[in-house]
């Protein structure tokens, strides 16, 4: 009795692959009928062509420079044709949105000025451009609470 006997089952000699092939053929089969599907398109149209298209204006771009320049949609524009131009805009889309991006330098009363005439003409819905301050370095006191 010194070399024992062996554990009942024996030693494994092949790997069943019945599984494996199972898997397979269902893959194959869920492939082949996907790819049918793909194949064929969804409805068969002409569409017709445009030779102009209207573009609708969601937004409303207004910058204000560091020395009180103001910027609307691209161009400058002085601050008393602001309430025209916002009032034209308007009248093309009714649900336009003004985005204010103005300096960190600009004085207050100057983005309030721009507020003001952005309501006087109809526009109630505003937002405010920002930029994601950069991460805080661990020594960094300002990052602290």
């Amino acid at each position: 009795m010194a070399g024992g006997t062996q554990p009942r089952g024996g030693i494994i000699e092949g790997i069943n692959v019945t599984p494996l092939v199972d898997i397979m053929l269902v893959l194959l089969v869920i492939f082949m009928v996907t790819t049918k599907l793909v194949d064929s398109p969804a409805l068969p149209l002409d569409l017709p062509q445009a030779s102009q298209s209207e573009q609708v204006q969601t937004v409303l771009a207004i910058s204000i420079t560091a020395n009180g320049q103001l910027w609307v949609d691209g161009q400058v524009t002085p601050e008393e044709a602001l309430k025209q131009k916002t009032q034209e805009a308007l009248a093309r889309d009714p649900e336009l949105r003004a985005v204010i991006q103005a300096d960190g330098s600009v004085p207050h009363r100057l983005v309030i000025s721009v507020l003001d005439r952005l309501k006087e003409s109809g526009l109630t819905r505003v937002a405010f451009g920002t930029v994601q301050p950069p991460a805080a370095s661990e020594g960094d006191e300002r990052a602290k609470p």
